[in-house]
């Protein structure tokens, strides 16, 4: 059973040992704020870069714009035109020749620093894990992410420097500790300061407040009960996270599986249901109380076929794409013959996968009905759930559930600005719009897993090189 943390568990500042461990952290996160200050000097000189003859897929769905005319200035787009645009005077011109470009991706449904020397582990979470997964999500397209529970506190500096432009990585979002109750889910092993576990109302009330005092950006609630190993969170302690949540003008997203949850948490006020629907179809009764609420569903099929994709040796393995993201032992470890004959043989491979097709089903079911569908993996929380890479994986399982390429990477993009409540400044190719956008060497709407194509990103307006760049000829 992993350690109770009450509400009187939020960073102890004047203790010796935070002291020490924030005074680190500090030093450390001030060291990479310069080196970044050091690399982007150099890229300076050019504030204005064209990117001409593309294609445009601007994430809300319309007809792709040919031919066109991308114009960043600073961090931000400029303009978008279509062909024999005028150039600004003095701009850097990259001709991409037929290129595509869309908007980065954004999940919203993402863990980082649970995974050290290819497992995970309690000890996995420091500054130095964070950055280096919140760069690999960037350098896969993946701009913005939602750490959506599990995090240590160092998480708020971080997120706070790299507002200030210090430093760089996929744009995070953070859903702080999380909230479980003792003894129950997610039962991964963690530190006691990555998940708060109250056991009332009232103490539940109370790390919520918590939470709204380091500006989290939503709160994360463990419900059901992990297949019945582990006690369910009860209504009365998710009634009052979601009461007190909303006074505090936070939205509550929710870890479930079963639909009797999904409809509970809907009447009680949940904001997102951060996981699919498996255990039976959804039914009206659902859908209608989702659409009258305004509540965001997050497929993730990634979490279920992580379980035993891996050991049908699948050809993406193959791919340089693949094998850049995770480390080589894990890799050898998933290609062994050894693991597949484990995976054949574990009795709950077919109930993963019997949860994916009602996954499948679900979201084709809940899209067309008009749900407010977003985008999430799960990445991270296990070392098969892979940063970067199972985020063009969800897109192509998104379009094998029936979804159209343009519906897929709409609920990556515009969808999720919308749910995390960005839409503003990214989500979409707009003028005045933040210069984050992924250029591909093919047509993601003729086949989805041309996504994977990457020739370069811009994150922020600043050029970001991918993991395995595809190098096309011009």
């Amino acid at each position: 059973m992993l350690p109770h943390t009450s509400p009187g568990d939020v960073p102890s500042l004047g203790s010796r040992r935070a002291k020490g461990r924030w005074a680190w952290t500090a030093i450390w996160l001030a060291y990479l704020a310069a080196s970044l200050a050091v690399a982007q000097s150099a890229d300076a000189p050019s504030r204005i870069t064209a990117l001409t003859h593309v294609r445009v897929i601007d994430g809300t769905g319309r007809t792709p714009l040919e031919d066109a005319t991308v114009v960043i200035e600073g961090n931000h787009i400029r303009s978008i035109q279509g062909g024999g645009a005028a150039l600004p005077a003095g701009a850097r011109v990259l001709d991409f020749h037929g290129d595509t470009v869309m908007p980065g991706l954004i999940n919203a449904h993402g863990h980082l620093a649970l995974i050290a020397d290819g497992k995970n582990s309690a000890t996995a979470y420091t500054a130095e894990n964070v950055l280096a997964e919140l760069r690999q999500y960037e350098s896969y397209g993946v701009t913005t992410m939602l750490s959506l529970g599990l995090n240590r506190d160092l998480l708020y500096p971080i997120r706070q420097q790299q507002r200030e432009g210090k430093l760089d990585g996929a744009t995070v979002f953070t859903a702080g500790r999380g909230i479980g109750v003792p003894g129950a889910a997610p039962g991964l092993p963690i530190a006691p300061d990555q998940l708060y576990r109250p056991a009332t109302p009232e103490e539940a009330r109370a790390v919520v407040d918590a939470m709204a005092r380091q500006h989290a950006d939503i709160v994360k609630i463990w419900v059901d009960s992990l297949g019945g190993t582990k006690p369910s969170m009860s209504p009365e302690i998710y009634r009052a996270v979601i009461e007190e949540a909303h006074k505090q003008h936070l939205r509550v997203a929710a870890h479930i599986y079963y639909l009797a949850d999904a409809k509970s948490l809907v009447n009680d006020g949940v904001d997102v249901l951060a996981h699919s629907v498996r255990d039976k179809p959804v039914d009206q009764e659902l859908i209608s109380a989702m659409k009258r609420r305004g509540v965001w569903y997050i497929p993730t099929f990634t979490v279920d076929e992580s379980f035993y994709i891996y050991a049908q040796h699948p050809g993406f393995m193959q791919l340089d794409f693949f094998k850049a993201a995770l480390p080589p032992t894990l890799l050898t470890m998933l290609s062994s013959d050894e693991y597949s004959q484990k995976v054949s043989h574990d009795p709950s491979t077919a109930q993963h996968q019997a949860d994916v097709a009602m996954d499948q089903k679900n979201l084709k079911t809940l899209y067309d009905a008009g749900v407010h569908v977003g985008f999430g993996t799960d990445s991270g929380a296990m070392p098969v759930r892979i940063p970067g890479f199972s985020e063009h994986r969800e897109l192509e399982d998104m379009v094998q559930a029936g979804l159209t390429p343009m519906q897929a990477i709409v609920c990556a993009t515009r969808n999720n600005a919308a749910l995390l409540g960005i839409e503003a400044t990214r989500g979409t190719l707009r003028p005045g719009k933040r210069a984050d956008m992924i250029v591909l060497a093919g047509n993601p709407l003729n086949d989805i897993t041309n996504t994977r194509s990457i020739v370069t990103i811009y994150h922020d307006g600043r050029s970001v090189t991918p993991r395995d760049p595809v190098v096309t000829a011009r």
